[in-house]
């Protein structure tokens, strides 16, 4: 029996991905001791080369793609097993992996002592490797990290407890934070609970109009009491118009408040698509139906895809119903949704270069396929569908590690992931879907990851989640630690090493980050600008930036009206509104008595007029 075969293309998903696993263990430095054959290498592209594969693995692999390789499986399953076994080898596919010392189910190349260089072990290093480059440690609990769109390329990194901190293209991390409300976030630090600051996201039009947008757990103000854990709230913000790294703390907005029984499930990702409508995904908080009774309907988002429209030129709504929204005439189900039978979203990711004839986005999300299931599923979002019954584009092996949603690649420094979903499961281990060029399947690779020999550094610890700033280039969030307290998050970058780190081709100038310059944000002292420009004016003042205060009643006496019911009045006038004289009498009252005189005296000449 023959080591290589040819491969022959399978429009089966599963073995499809059976072959790009076992291709993956070319790149393993351990490639001597899983295969027969010393000359791996000479092995031409076109034809598979089988590793000892593990017992129960054999078993999978002969069942699954006997009916599309049947050149290969000319043995029955026990002779086939018997040759290309582990046998008393101590390796064998893909359990290689798990006699490494990084954990289990780990993409990590191991490092052997023969590699004296990196260039050699990057020469032995095959397609699917890649390295994770450690820009920052010492961050407590990052949850996500996203970027502003500014062309400043500062990154900006989520921690749990309700701090956004600036890392700037120097990889500087700004001691100041950016956004400081742990004082209205609630969090968790046990295993599970996933209460905390959750997402942040910034309008396309930030560049201009400041304005961005943060998700959060709290438990304040009228939701203090009842029957629910916790609300997740979505409020707009807007940037300081003195400080371009700190937000105003004086300019929260409310958007929308759900409210939550429980405290896991809970997903809360803000998302701006090419569109600039912003969409908000809502795991379903493990509620049940007993739960939404109980709630007395306070969970109508629950488990949900919400979008609606914040470019609204309204200052008493946070914002409009798109016209397109499936259910924007509808009275059984909420205008804002767009999408519902979510169960654990993790990160969902926008293609930014995809949008079909009809105007409709790419949008990827990573979910849990039921609410006792921890086998992960991919889906892509789409207009009015329900995900309890629709199948999603790629389904996890059953057992898999819960799956943290990334990126779809559109970076420039690897030419190898462009156009690639680059997503992971809480193990550390990642994973490439790549779509088939018929654009209606998808099929999954390893995405294996350098040694600290090979890459510099070495990705460890528990997988958090995926950033990307705005040249398109995939970040990982990774903490050795589970507690909130901890300081042992670290941010790396995917980076290709048969790339140069920057390629010029890649490389694009930094802008300062510029003071907001409109005329809203320069003239409306006394109030809040909406994303559209228009100054909405607090109580108490009116006006076209709202510079007039109002005093009612209104200021007598030549009065003016400096604040809000205060009255400059002139100097022989005094009272709140100017109504007493130099004496300290009310004029008021003796204005109504003068009034009266003189109605009197009209009626009185009226009807002597009359009896003449």
């Amino acid at each position: 029996m023959n080591c290589a075969v040819e491969i022959f293309s399978s429009n089966d998903t599963e073995c499809s991905q059976l072959l790009q696993e076992i291709r993956c263990a070319r790149c393993s430095p351990h490639s001597q001791a899983l295969f027969r054959t010393s000359n791996v290498a000479e092995v031409p592209p076109g034809q598979l080369l089988l590793p000892r594969l593990c017992q129960d693995y054999c078993n999978r692999f002969y069942y699954t793609c006997r009916a599309h390789l049947p050149e290969l499986f000319q043995a029955n399953v026990d002779k086939f097993c018997q040759y290309y076994g582990g046998g008393q080898h101590n390796l064998c596919f893909p359990d290689f992996h798990r006699k490494q010392t990084r954990g289990p189910t780990s993409n990590y190349l191991d490092l052997l002592e023969d590699y004296e260089d990196r260039e050699d072990i990057n020469r032995k290093h095959k397609p699917n490797c890649f390295c994770a480059h450690e820009v920052v440690s010492g961050l407590r609990q990052p949850v996500n990290v996203v970027n502003c769109g500014d062309g400043s390329q500062r990154l900006f990194i989520l921690e749990k407890e309700g701090f956004v901190r600036i890392l700037t293209p120097n990889m500087e991390l700004l001691k100041e934070p950016f956004l400081d409300i742990h004082k209205l976030v609630q969090s968790g630090i046990k295993g599970g609970d996933e209460r905390g600051l959750l997402s942040l996201a910034f309008h396309p039009s930030y560049k201009t109009n400041g304005k961005l947008y943060v998700s959060y757990t709290t438990n304040q103000e009228r939701w203090a009491a009842g029957p629910h854990d916790h609300i997740l709230r979505v409020v707009e913000y807007t940037v300081s118009r003195k400080d371009p790294n700190q937000v105003d703390s004086r300019t929260p907005r409310v958007l929308m408040e759900v409210a939550e029984l429980h405290r896991k499930h809970l997903g809360g990702q803000l998302l701006f698509g090419p569109d600039g409508l912003l969409h908000v995904f809502l795991g379903d908080g493990m509620i049940t139906l007993d739960d939404m009774e109980e709630m007395d309907g306070l969970s109508d988002f629950t488990g949900a895809v919400l979008r609606v429209d914040i470019n609204t030129d309204s200052c008493h709504i946070p914002y409009t119903i798109p016209i397109k929204n499936p259910y924007f005439n509808s009275t059984s189900q909420p205008p804002e949704l767009f999408a519902h039978g979510l169960h654990d979203p993790g990160r969902c990711a926008v293609d930014r270069h995809h949008m079909d004839k009809n105007g409709n986005l790419l949008i990827i999300c990573t979910d849990s396929r039921s609410r006792n299931s921890t086998t992960g599923r991919i889906l892509q979002i789409q207009k009015g569908e329900d995900y309890e019954h629709a199948p999603p584009v790629f389904e996890l092996l059953p057992g898999s590690a819960p799956p943290v949603g990334g990126f779809i690649y559109r970076g420039c420094q690897s030419r190898r992931l462009y156009g690639s979903y680059v997503f992971g499961d809480r193990n550390g281990n990642l994973q490439l879907l790549h779509r088939q060029w018929t654009g209606r399947s998808w099929y999954k690779t390893p995405l294996c990851l350098g040694s600290g020999r090979s890459c510099a550094s070495t990705l460890a610890g528990q997988l958090l989640g995926f950033g990307e700033d705005e040249l398109g280039e995939v970040y990982i969030l990774a903490n050795s630690k589970t507690m909130a307290q901890s300081d042992s998050g670290k941010l790396y970058k995917l980076m290709d090493p048969k790339r140069p780190p920057f390629p010029k081709e890649c490389q694009r100038p930094v802008e300062p980050p510029k003071l907001l310059g409109t005329a809203c944000a320069r003239h409306c002292k006394n109030g809040h600008c909406t994303p559209t420009g228009l100054c909405c004016c607090s109580s108490g003042w009116d006006g076209p930036f709202c510079r007039a205060a109002k005093c009612e009643p209104s200021c007598r006496n030549g009065g003016v009206c400096i604040e809000p019911n205060k009255c400059l009045c002139k100097s022989s006038f005094s009272g709140a509104y100017c109504e007493k004289d130099a004496h300290g009498v009310e004029l008021r009252a003796r204005d109504g008595i003068l009034d009266q005189i003189i109605d009197m005296t009209s009626y009185l000449l009226d009807l002597t007029s009359y009896i003449v």
